[in-house]
């Protein structure tokens, strides 16, 4: 069964959002729906991926952040409660990056590495669980 959860799971940034819908749109998936996981864990921390959608599974849990709708998986749910995603566009980096306070210390600076804050290269948005 689909839960619809009105409940912060994941919060995202304003910048988070926009730029997921611009991405979603530009490669001609307006509709579809981004999902945000954890593949394992382990000594460097959780990894975090996002991924797009066409529908989601009977057991996801869905928010809506505006016109965006995120989706994630009830394996993942527990380790992303309280993360938040942000936008990072500077001279060095350009991506996703999720900050996540229920990482152990020492697990990681980025979505792709572990727990706290940091940045991913290339800004794709998408991708199968390394970088955002």
């Amino acid at each position: 069964m689909v839960q619809q959860s009105d409940d912060v799971l994941v919060a995202m940034s304003d910048r988070a959002v926009e730029k997921a819908l611009e991405l979603l749109r530009e490669r001609g998936q307006g509709e579809s729906l981004l999902r945000v996981f954890v593949a394992g864990g382990g000594c460097s921390g959780y990894q975090y991926g996002m991924a797009i959608a066409k529908s989601a599974e009977k057991d996801d849990i869905i928010m809506s952040r505006g016109d965006l709708t995120v989706i994630v998986d009830p394996q993942s749910a527990p380790m992303l409660v309280g993360a938040s995603i942000d936008f990072i566009e500077d001279t060095m980096q350009s991506g996703f990056s999720i900050s996540n306070p229920n990482v152990p210390a020492g697990g990681g600076c980025s979505c792709g590495a572990g727990g706290g804050a940091g940045g991913c290269g290339g800004g794709e948005g998408h991708g199968g669980g390394s970088c955002c």
